[in-house]
């Protein structure tokens, strides 16, 4: 599972430049090994790119990028409060992007923060949009849906 969980995100953080200077998308890169090592040390072993271990790993991500995006949202707000050095738009967006939107706008509630500027939120529906698309388009070309 470590394995798998390994080959899918690394490429992500390697790849990717913005991503590499994003604390948060390393917090959760650190929770999503994390907690394959401790699913696979305690709990079941399964074969390394099996689709159990790819659904799993779909759960895992969907829990460990929206609490990232909810803490990058509570840091954000604190230091806009303190007036010190803030985490970029684009980052935050990134994490919206890659599944934490929920995240994002659960912490946009909590916070009040971020829901005022029309720029942010219209980049924050957008990166709601383009994943749907991605989820649908991915679905499409695995046969999943048909029209």
């Amino acid at each position: 599972m470590l394995i798998t969980f390994l080959a899918i995100m690394t490429p992500f953080l390697i790849l990717i430049r913005p991503l590499q200077r994003n604390i948060f998308f390393v917090l959760y890169y650190a929770a999503m090994v994390l907690a394959a090592y401790a699913t696979e040390t305690y709990y079941f072993r399964l074969p390394a790119f099996s689709h159990k271990v790819f659904l799993i790993f779909i759960v895992y991500h969907l829990i460990c990028i929206n609490a990232a995006t909810f803490l990058a949202y509570g840091a954000d707000k604190r230091a806009a409060v303190n007036g010190s050095w803030r985490i970029p738009e684009a980052h935050l967006h990134a994490l919206e992007f890659l599944g934490g939107w929920l995240g994002a706008y659960i912490a946009q509630k909590v916070f009040r923060h971020k829901t005022k500027k029309k720029s942010f939120r219209i980049m924050f529906w957008l990166m709601l949009v383009l994943q749907l698309a991605a989820v649908y388009i991915i679905l499409k070309y695995l046969g999943f849906i048909n029209f």
